[in-house]
């Protein structure tokens, strides 16, 4: 019989679109390959039931624990956060912890191999978990603690106040946990350099982003640039802003005809600072990323704070579509400047390298071509799995 593995995630993995979905579900199907799998999910009011979304046959044994109600709006967001802040928590540790003693009653008589804890912000739940398994893990899609320094560096008073605050908590939160798992993974070597700053006894290996192998057809090109995410998501929205207020208005001039299409859910997130500009569309939440890039001229990551490595760019490759991006949008993936991605620090500099590929079809073909090689080579399911399998998870 196969060994069993429990585990852990904050967020349903499926429909496997997004970041964490992606990063979380090739996992969990890497290891319902080689174990048999009990589930622990938390599941959100007013979205499907977990039990519906898992492919069938994936998990053993499914535990749902329900959160409360969390209000959206802009003062209830005000509220928690200020309330993080005299408490000195992170954003979303709180929101996922407390579940202990329905965890711990879950697990009575039960015994696992492995146990893999998706997120840092159930790190926490390390003391239900080790004491029911002979190993742990925990998955990092980010380093949260690097994620809130870089946002307090670009964010405007008194967000940036708070980032810097949640930054000092993640670092505390870091080193209580995770010397205490018997492995990290992080998504590439940066991240892993960062983790040992924070927590230097900490086992670190990289299991990097990837997205299942896609076959995208062509398209013919519109005359869009497009940027892809959710909008939500802090790194994002604040990218967005940027390109916004110093990027896109020049870019507008210059190109009568161009539209800036903005792919990814929440976009009620980014609404209010984009004006009612006719030539920038929102799409809202879309099945398939490569589908809506792959008719673009080009892919635009004006990233200027985040952890982690970012799968836009790597659904761009998949794309075959030319990108450019911050240094930061591209950190930790396998990148060479004007081989298969422009880049582009600086507003002047990142309008001008967005132009010149405007400019010249034959340069975003040959980048996109570059693009989509690497990501044969290096950002598919299959190419993490073997990863996977040099770590013997």
């Amino acid at each position: 019989m196969k060994p069993s593995v429990l585990f852990l995630t904050p967020e349903v993995p499926y429909p496997v679109a997004g970041g964490g979905p992606l990063r979380s579900a090739c996992l969990l199907e890497y290891l319902a390959r080689r174990y048999v799998v009990d589930a622990v999910v938390f599941h959100e009011p007013r979205t499907p039931a977990p039990e519906a979304e898992f492919p069938a046959g994936l998990v053993r044994d499914l535990l749902v624990l329900e959160l409360p109600c969390h209000a959206r709006h802009t003062a209830a967001r005000a509220w928690r956060n200020a309330r993080r802040l005299i408490e000195r928590v992170p954003p979303l540790t709180d929101r996922f912890s407390g579940f202990g003693p329905q965890l711990e009653q879950w697990l009575r008589g039960r015994r696992y191999a492995l146990a893999v804890v998706e997120h840092f912000w159930c790190a926490g739940y390390w003391e239900q978990v080790a004491s029911h398994s002979e190993r742990t893990i925990l998955d990092l899609h980010n380093v949260e603690s690097v994620l809130h320094a870089r946002c307090a560096a670009v964010d405007r008073w008194p967000s940036s106040f708070a980032h810097r605050a949640f930054g000092r908590a993640a670092v505390k939160g870091e080193q209580k946990w995770f010397a205490n798992y018997n492995l990290l993974l992080v998504p590439s070597e940066v991240d892993a350099a960062q983790v040992k700053a924070s927590a230097p006894e900490a086992v670190v290996a990289v299991y990097p982003n990837t997205i299942p192998t896609v076959t995208v057809a062509e398209k013919p090109e519109e005359d869009v640039i497009v940027f892809s995410g959710n909008m939500e998501y802090h790194p994002n929205t604040l990218a967005v802003r940027y390109f916004a207020e110093r990027i896109w208005p020049g870019l507008r001039e210059r190109w009568p005809k161009l539209v800036w299409r903005l792919v990814g859910k929440n976009p009620e997130a980014v609404r209010g600072f984009l004006g009612r500009d006719p030539r920038i569309h929102l799409t809202g939440a879309v099945a398939d990323a490569t589908e809506e890039l792959a008719s673009a001229k080009v892919v635009v990551v004006p990233l200027l704070s985040g952890s982690g490595t970012r799968l836009k760019v790597i659904e761009a490759w998949a794309s075959r579509r030319a990108v450019v991006s911050t240094s930061l949008g591209v950190e930790g993936l396998p990148y060479q400047h004007q081989e298969n991605v422009l880049v582009a620090d600086g507003a002047t500099n990142f309008a001008d390298a967005v132009s010149h590929l405007l400019a010249n079809e034959e340069e975003r073909r040959r980048l996109g071509q570059a693009g989509r090689w690497t990501y044969e080579q290096q950002l598919t399911w299959e190419t993490a799995w073997s990863r996977l399998d040099l770590l013997k998870i």
